[in-house]
């Protein structure tokens, strides 16, 4: 082997992968301005020549036969192409297919979009979303079902008095309003502890649902705080400590299974104040604190919250017993197990999931 060899090959293969990459989103972006263009096409001529929804067949066979190495020419991809092109009209501004969001989404992924949203605003913040964030099919599909955009940034806080305007934009949006932990069920007689333990036996759904840049530093956090006077320390606990890279700072949460207090605001500025003494690095932004409850009154909560001078939130949470005590209760012993229940929808979406992925590669998303 010459000297260096092995630093070559590696760079090499870098750079193998960096232009396959790049070529996969040029192919990826020239197909997806190709379906919009036949998808604009059939609606201009359906508008002036007033063709019918027949015509889409006669088309399908026929692209089918002059193109038969071609997959995406089916009946039912023409109508996607004819859908996709009504969702991002040439006259939209700021959108550009091929240059914007959408043209560097794949063609399953602009489906879900189209069919899932009918509002433009919605279409664009879930692409960009997408995009900047990685997601799959599965978890845009996921985030779509859960208004993920509705609960980006609404919950009650003291962001905008505590925090400088750019900063408090950003703390904002990373919290939600409510969070769904669907994933848990808790009996009636449940505590707190019960709620933490339950999120962190299932913590990739927790982190999940969390959102990008949160890490989890630790359960049962101590803060020890020195008395000036006697020496002696008083030891306090938090819940459960993150630590948000995107963000810079921790994000200290406190676990509530009852609704808002507004003794809950003057405890949370205490342990913010206390983690920044004790945790807080000189390069890390102050400490956000988020108090999780299972409900709150609004009016309570903002004026309870006047007087904090430390960027805290409150927001809701939904379990899956929520949807249980929904339930009339002659029904609910009928229902099975939520872990049964759980097994056997996971073994059915994931089969669909897998139909869903043959028939996309094929061009045929019905």
């Amino acid at each position: 082997m010459p000297v260096g060899y092995g630093d070559f090959l590696a760079e090499v293969k870098t750079r193998i992968v960096t232009a396959r990459t790049k070529a996969t989103l040029v192919v990826n972006s020239a197909l997806i301005q190709l379906y919009w263009e036949i998808g604009r096409e059939i609606l201009r001529r359906e508008a002036s020549e007033g063709w019918g929804s027949r015509v889409i067949d006669r088309l399908a066979d026929d692209l089918r036969r002059e193109f038969p190495d071609m997959t995406g020419l089916s009946r039912s991809n023409l109508k996607y192409m004819r859908a996709f092109a009504e969702a991002w009209p040439e006259e939209m501004p700021g959108v550009g297919v091929g240059q914007q969001a959408v043209g560097q989404l794949a063609w399953g992924t602009n489906i879900v979009l189209v069919s899932k949203l009918k509002d433009p605003a919605d279409r664009l913040w879930y692409a960009r979303a997408a995009i900047q964030d990685g997601w799959s099919r599965a978890v845009l599909e996921a985030h779509i079902a859960t208004n993920l955009r509705g609960r980006t940034g609404t919950a009650v806080s003291s962001f905008d008095r505590a925090l400088p305007a750019p900063d408090s934009e950003l703390v904002r949006d990373a919290i939600k309003d409510p969070y769904h932990f669907e994933f848990l069920s808790l009996g009636p007689q449940a505590k707190e502890r019960d709620l933490e333990l339950a999120l962190l036996n299932d913590v990739q759904s927790f982190l999940m649902e969390m959102g990008k840049g949160f890490a989890l530093v630790g359960r049962q956090v101590p803060l020890r705080v020195p008395d000036e006077e006697t020496g002696e320390e008083q030891e306090f606990f938090l819940d459960l400590v993150f630590f948000n890279f995107i963000l810079s700072r921790f994000v200290v949460i406190d676990l509530k299974i009852e609704d808002f207090k507004p003794e809950f605001a003057g405890k949370m500025n205490f342990y913010l104040n206390a983690m920044d003494e004790l945790y807080r690095e000189p390069n890390h932004d102050p400490t956000i604190g988020l108090i999780l409850c299972p409900g709150r009154n609004k009016t309570v909560t903002e004026w309870a919250l006047r007087g904090v001078d430390t960027p805290v939130a409150v927001a809701r949470y939904i379990t899956g017993t929520a949807f249980t005590e929904q339930v009339p209760v002659q029904l609910q012993a009928a229902l099975p197990e939520l872990p049964e229940l759980a097994h056997e929808l996971t073994q059915k979406v994931e089969t669909a999931a897998a139909i869903y992925d043959d028939a996309l590669s094929e061009g045929d998303p019905e």
